[in-house]
């Protein structure tokens, strides 16, 4: 009695158990989860600072252009006050002449205290570093863009592995259960004569091999959608369904036409990393012009020989003064020259990437849509392979129930069934892979809006 009572429990809980983990379960379509990778992603997040940070650098550089104000203050005590030699002939005329003293116009406590402005008035390095920190937060704003575009292909490759791998073991369970099926029908046949006692070994070893197979892709049905998970940036204990159907997924090669290089984020990059040349460039150049900064100084200073005079206000006595400074180049041993000839070679660089990057995005998508086309026309004909298969199966089946065909046609005739079918799944998910990279060699994996 208790122990009926313990299963009741046990059943009890699983049942609930199971229920919870369907009601935290969601349902996602390939949009839905890369929706959630571009939130989650820890890539694209981590991308999204690098943002953020390029962004306080154009501040950095701003604040160059703004008063710098600062505050000083200190006091001294001088415990070996700073001596100098003076001829005492010039004050007395009584003494010889050469006759030098050591006297110390420096008391043993000091202090001061003042407040300095400096403000920039030109400096043509300044205007361009404002320009090329603007830049860079365009560069890291690509950046951003790219890391997007990479995870959008992880997740639907991820997303698609999970499908196709869903659908053969779904499959795989078709299989095993029909499978099941006919051994326990040979087996009866074996026990009433029909059938030899090898004709149900062979079926065991189909059985046992085909049981591991299932096993094996149930583990990696998991593995699969842990690695979907991962690159969603999901957690990986959260339950995950997928709901789209690999029989409503477009396959096709018609992306237009009207390709332009600057599609590509690779080609905009570059754009960006040649303004970044020119404006070093520009840079270089300015630094033959001098620079110019108005100056504001007001402050206090005291002196005396009595530590407890320090703080006594009219002993403390002002000063300041207003004016400017003025630096002009004049020669820095070539650097500056140095500097812009390296600029025309980077220059130089970045215009012969342009023609490779060109070249390189052309044979992309020369070879992806050779890659697709042949993978279409791989999948069709597996397609083809596995219905023939199929039919084959079912007829030799029939054959040898009816006592015409024999028991090694049949199994001969499932390994070659199953054989069809792992060539076309493996077809089926080449060609959805080779859709993605086609997408993204057309620069349209993802929207840049």
């Amino acid at each position: 009695m208790r122990f009926k009572v313990i299963a009741s429990l046990l059943m009890i809980g699983l049942h609930y158990s199971v229920m919870s983990q369907e009601q935290n379960q969601v349902d996602y379509t390939l949009q839905e989860s890369i929706d959630y990778a571009l939130e989650n992603n820890t890539s694209i997040i981590n991308s999204a600072y690098e943002k953020e940070i390029a962004e306080t650098q154009v501040g950095e550089t701003l604040s160059q252009g703004l008063p710098q104000a600062n505050v000083e203050a200190g006091i001294n005590y001088n415990f070996e006050p700073q001596k100098s030699l003076i001829d005492i002939s010039t004050f007395d005329p009584s003494v010889p002449e050469g006759t030098e003293q050591e006297v110390s116009f420096q008391q043993r406590y000091d202090g001061n205290i003042n407040l300095n402005v400096r403000q920039l008035i030109f400096d043509g390095s300044f205007f361009v570093g404002l320009q090329a920190s603007k830049t860079f937060k365009e560069l890291s704003s690509k950046e951003h863009i790219k890391t997007k575009i990479d995870v959008v292909e992880a997740v639907s490759k991820a997303y698609y592995n999970v499908l196709v791998t869903e659908e053969r073991f779904d499959l795989l369970q078709a299989n095993l259960s029909r499978l099941d099926t006919l051994l326990e029908e040979t087996s009866l046949m074996f026990e009433n004569g029909f059938a030899e006692k090898i004709d149900v070994s062979r079926l065991k070893v189909q059985y046992n091999n085909l049981k591991v197979q299932y096993d094996n892709t149930e583990e990696l049905l998991k593995v699969s959608k842990d690695l979907l998970k991962f690159q969603m940036g999901m957690p990986i204990g959260q339950p995950i369904m997928l709901s789209d159907n690999l029989d409503e997924i477009t396959l096709n090669t018609t992306l237009g036409d009207d390709f332009d290089y600057s599609q590509r984020i690779e080609y905009s990059q570059l754009q960006t990393n040649q303004a970044l040349v020119n404006l070093d460039m520009k840079n270089n150049k300015v630094k033959y012009l001098p620079t110019l900064y108005a100056n504001f100084n007001y402050g206090y200073n005291t002196q005396t020989s009595q530590s407890d005079q320090w703080f006594q206000s009219d002993r403390w006595l002002n000063y300041g003064f207003v004016g400017a400074t003025l630096s002009v180049p004049i020669f820095d041993g070539f650097l500056k020259s140095n500097k812009i000839q390296k600029n025309k070679i980077e220059a130089k660089q970045i215009q012969e990437s342009f023609q490779e990057l060109e070249n390189s995005i052309d044979l992309q998508i020369r070879q992806t849509k050779i890659n697709m086309n042949n993978a279409l026309d791989e999948m069709a004909a597996q397609k083809e392979n596995m219905e023939l298969a199929k039919e084959i199966y079912d007829v030799t089946k029939i054959k040898y129930q009816e006592g015409v065909g024999s028991n090694f046609e049949v199994v001969e005739a499932d390994t070659e069934y199953k054989e069809a079918q792992t060539n076309y799944y493996n077809a089926l998910y080449d060609a959805l892979v080779a859709k993605v990279e086609l997408e993204k060699a057309y620069g349209k994996l993802l929207d840049k809006n």
